[in-house]
């Protein structure tokens, strides 16, 4: 019985191996048995398709990448040294002023009135002072005659000298009138951009409170403030030692970076962040550094005007490290071990593995091992459009 089982699983395999032949042989249009099995037994081009790049020797700038902010290099915020009520605004929000140019203007009219009172107190005082020195001088004359006593001459000098005093004072107290009716005058301290207006002709202000004026940012020129990996400390103070270092700042939508230098270096790595704060002054002149805003940075340390570059993406990741796949003469590829020094932008620059002149590929390596052979798509390309060409000749 088990022998009869076999014979009949071994009948239908043969049964269904013939039918699918059978079918392959229609569908491809063949009468004979043999034409299938030799189109199976053609040649095939085995030869992957990839891109290529050279790898060169040039120069290339050693840098540190980072995301900073720009900052204000000045701030101001404008407050009221009186109390009293705003007569005009000279000003309109978000323009540009200069120093000392008149912001506000409050009422004048009680500090004039204040300053004129002690003004005419002080003139008083300075009569009644004159007066106080002749009787003092008079009554020495008498004193030396014998006619009043001691006493009533180091009382009129006494006097006088009160007097004096009480001069002095309502001088200083014009003084400080003529300083708080100049407070009535509120200027710019700096040059630079107003924010938002908070108050407005009318408005009743008090001495020193707590909300300002108006804010004032010096934004030309203006600071770019990031942090520094502590691991590359090192590296940057070496090369800041040596002279003075240029650091690039752009927004993520802009092209064209701001230049500018380094001038302030922390004294203490932030040991929550592992990164010491750094700034760097940009001249602004085109205003597209704006305060608050975050910027790409790239501080230059020095250029290696020999580098070996090879494209980021040629270099592959494996299990024993970073590798590359390089085309030989004879369009077959050889899988390199490399050792990549460091990366700027989208190049790499090769320490050990790859010479200038070799040619390494971009794309298509998921497909390729060592000995592969390839063909670089623009050759393909250029072949394809040369058959086209003939086919249409004919």
């Amino acid at each position: 019985m088990q022998l009869r089982r076999r014979e009949r699983a071994a009948w239908a395999t043969r049964l269904s191996m013939t039918m699918w032949t059978a079918a392959a042989m229609m569908a491809a249009g063949c009468s004979s048995p043999a034409a299938p099995v030799q189109a199976a037994r053609a040649p095939a081009d085995d030869a992957v398709l990839v891109t290529v790049a050279p790898v060169v020797r040039k120069a290339m700038p050693l840098e540190i990448q980072v995301i900073g902010t720009a900052e204000a290099e000045s701030t101001v915020a404008v407050h009221a040294q009186i109390t009293g009520a705003i007569t005009s605004v000279n000003f309109t929000e978000g323009d540009d002023v200069t120093e000392d140019q008149v912001l506000f203007t409050l009422d004048r009219r009680p500090l004039e009135a204040s300053l004129q009172q002690v003004q005419a107190n002080l003139a008083r005082d300075m009569a009644q002072a004159e007066d106080a020195r002749t009787q003092s001088g008079r009554y020495q004359t008498l004193a030396g005659r014998g006619l009043v006593s001691g006493q009533e001459v180091q009382a009129k000098a006494t006097a006088a000298a009160a007097l004096n005093a009480t001069v002095e004072a309502d001088r200083a107290a014009v003084e400080n009138a003529k300083v708080q009716l100049e407070y009535a005058t509120i200027k710019a301290p700096i040059s630079g951009r107003t924010g938002a207006l908070i108050v407005h002709p009318g408005n009743l202000i008090r001495a020193n409170d707590a909300t300002p004026l108006v804010v004032i940012n010096r934004i030309a020129p203006i600071n770019v403030s990031f942090g520094i990996p502590e691991g590359q400390l090192p590296t940057f103070k070496r090369y800041l030692a040596e002279r003075t270092l240029r650091v690039e700042a752009n927004a993520p939508s802009e092209t064209v970076p701001s230049m500018g230098r380094i001038t302030f270096t922390d004294n203490a790595v932030d040991p929550t962040t592992g990164t010491i704060k750094v700034k760097g002054s940009f001249p602004n002149a085109d205003r597209r550094l704006w305060p608050g805003q975050f910027v790409n940075v790239v501080v230059t340390l020095r250029m290696d005007p020999a580098a070996v570059v090879v494209p980021t993406v040629a270099i592959q990741a494996g299990q024993q490290g970073d590798f590359a796949f390089v085309v030989k003469a004879d369009q077959t590829v050889d899988l390199r071990a490399v050792t990549i020094d460091r990366t700027a932008g989208a190049e790499s620059i090769v320490k050990e593995g790859l010479e200038p002149g070799d040619t390494v590929i971009t794309d298509g390596q998921l497909r390729l091992v060592a000995g592969s052979r390839v063909k670089v798509k623009s050759d393909a390309s250029d072949a394809s459009r040369a058959d086209a060409s003939q086919a249409a000749t004919r």
